[in-house]
C-alpha cells in the first residue's frame, strides 16, 4: 500500500531516517555509475515481518531520488499494482516476491552494475577468490543460471525461491545483473560496492591472460568470516558519503 499524496511530500512522514540513507544510497550509486538509466531498483523492510517496504518510484532516475519520493508498499497487498502511483512491475515482481518469502531480506539491491553483469554473462558465473575483495564473497552468494525473462512475478517467485541461507547474501543473476541482500541500508550499500569492485578485480584479471594465484579454501574462509565481523566499516561507509552529499548542498534529504 502506496502512502497518501499529502504524506510523500511531508518531512515528518513515517520511516524518516531509513528514507534518507536510502536516498543517499541512490543518489551515490548513480555517482558510481553503477545504476542502469531509470531502471534497477532497492527496498528496505520496515516491519518486523519484512512485508512492508520502501522502494524506489516508477521509472525515477537514482541522481534525482529524494527521501519522501520513495513509495511504502505492502508485499501482501494484491491491488499494489492497480494504484495511479504503482512501483515498476519488475520491481514489483522481484521485491515484493523477497520480502514477501525472505525476512532475513531486509534491504535489497538490484543493479546491473558492468562488472557484476559481466561476471553474470559468463558460462562459469562463480567468483575465486584471488584477492580480499573477491575472498570477501568466499562462499556467500548464489548463482542464478535460469533467467527466464523480466522479472514479472513469477521469475521474482523464482529468484526468491533460492534466498533461503542467510550467509548467503549476493545472488549472481546469469544473464542479468546481481540483487544484495543486507540487514540495513548501509550494510547492504557497502556489500554491494565491494561486490562490483570484486567482480572488476576478477574481470580484469582474466582479461590478462595470465595464470589466477587462487587463495586456499581455508586462506579464503578465514578472510571471509574476518570481514564479516569487521567493525563498523559499512555504517561509516554511508556516513561518509552522506556527509559528501551535505557538504555539496544536495536535496537527497527532502
Amino acid at each position: 500500500m502506496s502512502l497518501s499524496a499529502d504524506i510523500t511530500r511531508h518531512p515528518n512522514m513515517s520511516h524518516w531516517q531509513e528514507r534518507v540513507e536510502m536516498a543517499a544510497a541512490f543518489r551515490w550509486t548513480a555517482r558510481l555509475n553503477m545504476h542502469e538509466a531509470v531502471a534497477n531498483h532497492f527496498s528496505l523492510a520496515v516491519n518486523e515481518d519484512g512485508t512492508r517496504f520502501l522502494m524506489n518510484p516508477n521509472q525515477r532516475h537514482f541522481a534525482r531520488i529524494k527521501a519522501s519520493d520513495l513509495l511504502l508498499l505492502d508485499a501482501n497487498d494484491t491491488a499494489t499494482m492497480d494504484q495511479p502511483d504503482a512501483p515498476d512491475p519488475t520491481a514489483w515482481g522481484l521485491h515484493g516476491s523477497i520480502h514477501r518469502r525472505v525476512p532475513h531480506a531486509r534491504c535489497v539491491m538490484h543493479v546491473h552494475s558492468i562488472h557484476a553483469t559481466v561476471l553474470a554473462c559468463l558460462a562459469d558465473s562463480t567468483l575465486p577468490p584471488i584477492d580480499q575483495n573477491t575472498a570477501t564473497f568466499y562462499e556467500r552468494y548464489v548463482v542464478d543460471s535460469h533467467f527466464g525473462g523480466l522479472a514479472f512475478e513469477e521469475e521474482g517467485e523464482r529468484c526468491a525461491s533460492q534466498l533461503t541461507d542467510p550467509k548467503k547474501k549476493v545472488m549472481i543473476m546469469g544473464n542479468h545483473g546481481v540483487l544484495v541482500l543486507g540487514d540495513s541500508v548501509a550494510d547492504t550499500f557497502n556489500r554491494m560496492f565491494y561486490f562490483e569492485r570484486a567482480a572488476e578485480t576478477y574481470i580484469r584479471a582474466l582479461q590478462t591472460g595470465q595464470p589466477l594465484r587462487v587463495l586456499s579454501h581455508e586462506v579464503a574462509a578465514k578472510t571471509a568470516e574476518e570481514l564479516d565481523g569487521y567493525p563498523d566499516q559499512a555504517e561509516r561507509h554511508l556516513s561518509e558519503l552522506m556527509a559528501i552529499l551535505d557538504a555539496e548542498g544536495s536535496d537527497y534529504a527532502a
